[in-house]
């Protein structure tokens, strides 16, 4: 039986990692990690689904190393956290998908900072999901270049309205496109200046809106599904078809990134590794696995790892050890040869050795699954699932024959580990970890406050269930009113604007931005209405998903206020000229000048 009680203080323990050196006389290698939005370890070609083919994935996975028990968190911010930190979620601050609870702790350390100090030109694209404002925002934790959005999802993938360090910018055609396409331009400046690089390549897609090209649809809809879901009762055909004509974009494009590395001749000396972020957002082929995005069952967080490093891992390698996110950070820094000392003690493990060294034995260990109330843990060959059942995963990977029974001592020692960890790391501070939105803090010239982190009073709503990229809608009452609770990193002259929309009777409303007692204000001059856009390219009705369309916002520059440092409440209100007037809101800015 596995020592399981020897092994349960060990995810809160740093295992010091050994250093593998690159190939004599070689430059350091660059780094390239592709991270694709709810794509299920169901949605390859590789893995059974005949229903897409992944050709460029497939070629990655048999070039290099492919992971069979690779495991992520349920759901986006968490994982991505756990890349970027090393260390399981809810140490680093994050504690949900959204208003300020997606934001990594400034205190902690992340990949992008060990290796631009290890001499790294370092480039975000895509989505982060990981804080907006300074010191949360990509350009101040380490990466010189960022392009991208900060939300947990965007709602146009057309055309879209994007952060380029810190100012916005608006991109061309298919969004995950243009990602590559920068990331491919990144990737070539860097190589000519000979200076390695890290790449942090993000894909927003088949996380929702279900959008996709008319060439990328054209092969789908219709299309008959022979692979279905673990229960294909549930299944929306509509929603997978959407699904795998953008996991087959998202194939195209790692088929682009690895043709340029080719032609750069830098293929060789570069690790491209390639995961997602949970399981699938929705049922469909999954494997036969019990789960999707959300749960914390195999299917939930089962998700495709491949590495492929040509000057040191043999092609078609397997690695059947039980890896996490919790992992990447240590095991890309021993592939690069990069020698850091962790500021905070590690949760995960560097896996290096198991793709260098025939004869390397992993430690024993478990790797925790959590969201919403719900843990499992995962030893190499058990699953003790949330509700306290366990599985012999290398027999039952569908999670079908509960053994708790059978094994009692495995069962009560995998829970007592359980609970130990549990105490340690789900304290009412870390779950529920409420901090201000930061303003004026070194790294951005511009605060963005966009109405998703945003609270309000009176007649005000959300346009969508989900606060991301919506806005605010029914602004109608002088009573009405829109703030944030913020810490002001600088006492400083701030000049204030929002996005806004207004109908014909709201024009010549008086907008001001209270804090404490300074203020500022200005009046709305002209009417703006724009239309909902975006259904041209959704191949699924979104309001399914309680998510709304996008606008096009004008801008209201306010005036000057000045902010005194510490926390403040800005507060948005609006007087009126009449009963009949509306305004929207969708973000506020606060530029140090």
């Amino acid at each position: 039986m596995l020592r399981i009680l020897s092994l349960i203080l060990l995810s809160t323990l740093h295992i010091s990692h050994s250093t593998l050196s690159a190939a004599s006389g070689e430059p350091p290698p660059n780094i390239i990690v592709i991270l694709a939005d709810d794509q299920g370890w169901g949605d390859l070609s590789l893995h059974g689904n005949k229903n897409l083919l992944t050709p460029n994935l497939d070629r990655l996975a048999n070039e290099g190393a492919q992971f069979t028990n690779f495991y992520v968190q349920p759901v986006c911010s968490p994982t991505r956290a756990e890349l970027l930190t090393g260390r399981y979620y809810p140490r680093s601050g994050v504690y949900s998908t959204g208003a300020g609870g997606e934001r990594i702790d400034a205190d902690e350390q992340l990949i992008s900072e060990v290796l631009r100090d290890a001499g790294y030109a370092t480039g975000g694209f895509g989505k982060w999901h990981s804080g907006t404002q300074a010191p949360y925002h990509p350009n101040t934790r380490g990466f010189d270049e960022y392009y991208g959005f900060t939300s947990g999802h965007w709602g146009s993938y057309f055309d879209a309205i994007l952060d380029h360090n810190g100012k916005m910018v608006t991109s061309t055609g298919y969004l995950p496109d243009a990602l590559t396409t920068a990331a491919i331009e990144f990737i070539k400046k860097q190589h000519q200046a000979g200076r390695p690089s890290f790449t942090y390549l993000a894909l927003p897609t088949p996380h929702s809106p279900m959008q996709t090209t008319d060439a990328d649809w054209a092969r789908f809809e219709g299309k008959t599904l022979t692979s279905l879901a673990t229960h294909p009762e549930k299944e929306d055909h509509q929603h997978t078809r959407a699904a795998l004509a953008m996991v087959e974009n998202i194939d195209y494009n790692v088929g682009r990134i690895l043709e340029s590395i080719k032609k750069l001749d830098a293929d060789k000396n570069t690790i491209v590794v390639y995961f997602t972020d949970n399981g699938p957002n929705g049922w469909r082929y999954n494997g036969g696995m019990r789960g999707k995005k959300g749960g914390t069952s195999e299917g939930g967080v089962r998700s495709p790892l491949f590495i492929r490093y040509p000057q040191a891992i043999e092609s078609a390698t397997t690695i059947e050890t039980i890896t996490g996110s919790i992992d990447l950070l240590s095991t890309l820094c021993d592939l690069a040869d990069v020698e850091w000392e962790p500021k905070q003690p590690l949760d995960g493990i560097s896996v290096a050795p198991a793709l260098t060294q025939s004869d390397w034995q992993a430690p024993e260990r478990l790797l925790y699954s959590y969201w919403s109330e719900r843990v499992s843990a995962r030893s190499q060959d058990y699953r003790l699932d949330y509700e306290g059942r366990l599985y012999h995963i290398p027999s039952d990977r569908v999670e079908k024959v509960d053994l708790s029974n059978k094994k009692p001592d495995l069962t009560a020692a995998m829970k007592a580990a359980v609970a130990t960890w549990k105490e340690a790391l789900l304290t009412p501070e870390n779950i529920n970890k409420e901090r201000p939105l930061t303003v004026g803090y070194p790294g951005l010239a511009t605060t963005q406050l966009p109405a998703r982190d945003a609270k309000w009073s009176g007649n005000i709503n959300r346009s969508a269930k989900w606060p991301n990229s919506s806005y605010l809608t029914d602004w109608v009452h002088n009573e009405d009113r829109v703030y944030f609770n913020a810490d002001v990193g600088e006492a400083a002259t701030y000049h204030v604007s929002i996005l806004y929309t207004a109908t014909k009777d709201a024009v010549g409303s008086k907008i001001t931005l209270a804090s404490g007692e300074a203020s500022t204000s200005e009046r709305i001059q002209k009417a703006h209405t724009p239309l909902e856009y975006g259904m041209k390219y959704d191949r699924v009705d979104r309001s399914q998903n309680g998510e709304s369309y996008v606008k096009d916002f004008a801008t209201l520059d306010i005036g000057k206020i000045e902010l005194k440092e510490g926390a403040t409440t800005l507060e948005l209100s609006a007087d009126f000229p009449s009963d009949d007037g509306e305004l929207e809101f969708r973000m506020l800015m606060l530029e140090k000048r």
